[in-house]
């Protein structure tokens, strides 16, 4: 019996045309994520690729997952590298938090969810903190 493949979103970001020559680099995320979602049995249904910086809410394709996942419900993972990569800004965290999704951070090896442990949700707390 094949184990069971779930639908997954893939999402990717440097700060900065600059930063993304200075190694900061988007094929690599992908790559990264590509692999993990292979391993982990996840087809990726969607992309979402940005090159500016997350300080204030409003990115370009940031905004257009957080619709794309409003639109399909039956997606609910989220696929980065690390949470700085995610967010650097407290409404975005909010925003995200409220679509109920499982955030994996490949890079941290952390799985985040509604049935993660409260430990586990206070330490992405602090790292979202950070990342700000």
């Amino acid at each position: 019996m094949s184990a069971r493949i779930e639908k997954a979103v893939l999402y990717a970001r440097v700060s900065s045309k600059e930063q993304e020559r200075e190694g900061f680099s988007i094929p690599a995320q992908c790559k990264l994520l590509r692999s993990y979602a292979d391993r982990q049995n996840y087809r990726i249904v969607a992309e979402f690729i940005d090159v500016e910086t997350a300080k204030q809410s409003g990115r370009t394709n940031f905004t257009e997952m957080i619709r794309f996942f409003e639109e399909n419900s039956d997606v609910k993972i989220l696929l980065c590298e690390k949470t700085d990569r995610l967010y650097r800004n407290f409404a975005d965290y909010v925003t995200i938090d409220k679509l109920g999704l499982t955030l994996v951070f490949v890079k941290e090896g952390s799985v985040l969810n509604k049935q993660s442990r409260s430990h586990e949700k206070f330490i992405h707390g602090i790292k979202v903190l950070m990342a700000k």
